[in-house]
């Protein structure tokens, strides 16, 4: 059996190490992100889990996309205190940043007109979202709410990340398809295409670790 090779450390690392530029990437990979989910909610053709959850609940309490997201991604915040997780600050502003960013992609990107331009909002917005994470989390300067749990998740219980964001999101996203949230093609594709985009991203973006091109230097986000 292939022994299992070790994904390097994305952790988060002190401000002090290159502040600046890792600030600018950061607030830049999650303004990226906003705008690739306000442009898979203008497709509709369905949401990724999380979002599913954020547009159903969005649609009950009648309040803004970006705001549930924002509120959600407090709550995952609170559950990171019995998993003993530590927020850094890229976690904190992947609450702020990200809401608003959606917020203003949905007021500037209006519904596709016919399904052409519905699946080019779809594709442009998957790839876009698979950019955004390997972009902000190469900064490591800490994980968003959602993706810290399932480390937490992974690190507290034994599950393997792979598991334990299969259990969570399926969880998100029968919650969302019963609050109203939309479930579809592009739900399918999210869940088999950002995982791989992500760590194909992530050879150009990781932040502290060589750049072979090789897949030793990037870590195992599918795992």
């Amino acid at each position: 059996m292939a022994s299992r090779t070790p994904s390097p450390d994305l952790s988060p690392v002190p401000l002090r190490v290159r502040p600046a530029g890792r600030l600018v990437v950061l607030l830049g990979g999650l303004a990226l992100y906003g705008t690739s989910m306000a442009l898979m909610v203008r497709a509709e053709l369905g949401l990724g889990p999380w979002d599913v959850l954020h547009e159903g609940a969005a649609q009950r309490l009648g309040i803004s996309f970006g705001t549930v997201t924002a509120l959600t991604g407090a709550v995952v915040l609170l559950a990171w205190i019995p998993l003993r997780q530590r927020p850094g600050v890229g976690t904190v502003a992947n609450i702020a940043v990200i809401a608003v960013t959606a917020d203003i992609g949905l007021r500037l990107v209006p519904p596709a007109t016919g399904l052409p331009g519905q699946i080019t909002l779809m594709l442009t917005g998957i790839v876009l979202n698979g950019l955004a994470t390997a972009t902000y989390v190469g900064t490591r300067l800490g994980p968003g709410p959602r993706d810290g749990l399932m480390t937490g998740l992974h690190l507290r219980t034994g599950a393997s990340v792979r598991m334990a964001r299969t259990i969570v999101e399926l969880c998100v996203l029968a919650a969302g398809w019963v609050l109203g949230g939309t479930v579809g093609a592009c739900t399918v594709l999210y869940a088999g295409a950002i995982g791989p985009l992500t760590q194909l991203f992530l050879r150009f973006t990781a932040m502290g670790q060589k750049r072979t091109g090789s897949p030793r230097d990037i870590p195992d986000t599918t795992e």
